[in-house]
């Protein structure tokens, strides 16, 4: 697949140590026509992304030589803006989470479906496009309740100008309630590269739970975000940009 923003086919590293599994996937995604790199480690992972520019990562978490959130965290902190999607066997709901909030953009549970895969590939790489063109110098801030939401360092901006860092789920997630305010939104419009799991991952409501949260530390903030029972969330605000 040719990134018409880029000008160049995509190129998806996938990171497993187990040669058969990364063997599948690479085989599964050459129709896909991408520029295809595999690695068996964290080491090798980090030497090609001194070498390569890399958009998206399917990334085994348990790796030889390290744990993968940790890598994730790491890129974020190094404002890597690469996708991510992390494949486990870990199964909870909070590990999902967590494994989010520190960078991944997307996760598979082992054993998964191939073309699941395909399709979550595909649905980061054109939402990885959608932003890229999205992106305005003249548009930093939006407005709603007493928020700013600083859209290009991605933070929280209190009443007062102290600042409240977001995850890249929550800041992704925060950006489609502001994209479409007062309007209730299902989980599978709040994550649609996760739509076919969607209506039974409650992984998406501790994120909307946490994301809750912090809004809830300024004057009513603890009201913006509501439940509509059997639809979704709604952004209850208005929104204005700067």
């Amino acid at each position: 697949m040719v990134d018409s923003s880029l000008g160049r086919p995509a190129t998806v590293l996938v990171v497993d140590d187990d040669a058969d599994i990364r063997d599948l996937i690479v085989g599964q995604l050459h129709q896909e026509n991408y520029r295809l790199l595999a690695a068996s480690s964290l080491g090798e992972l980090r030497q090609i992304l001194r070498d390569e520019v890399v958009d998206l990562i399917v990334l085994d978490l348990n790796l030889p030589d390290g744990d993968g959130l940790l890598l994730c965290r790491e890129l974020r902190a190094e404002g890597a803006e690469v996708q991510i999607i992390m494949v486990t066997a870990r199964s909870s709901a909070i590990d999902r989470v967590l494994g989010l909030e520190l960078g991944a953009d997307d996760y598979l549970t082992k054993p998964f479906e191939p073309r699941e895969l395909l399709v979550r590939i595909r649905n980061l790489l054109r939402r990885g496009r959608s932003e890229r063109a999205a992106r305005t110098p003249t548009m930093r801030y939006a407005h709603f309740g007493p928020w700013r939401l600083d859209l290009q360092q991605r933070r929280l901006v209190a009443p007062d100008d102290s600042l409240v860092m977001l995850s890249s789920a929550e800041f992704r997630l925060l950006c489609r309630f502001i994209e479409e305010p007062n309007v209730v939104l299902s989980r599978e419009t709040l994550v649609p590269e996760r739509r076919a799991t969607a209506a039974f991952d409650r992984s998406i409501d501790l994120q909307v739970s946490r994301l809750r949260q912090k809004l809830a530390t300024a004057p009513g903030g603890d009201e913006l975000i509501l439940t509509v029972r059997g639809e979704g969330y709604v952004l209850a605000s208005g929104v204005a940009h700067s």
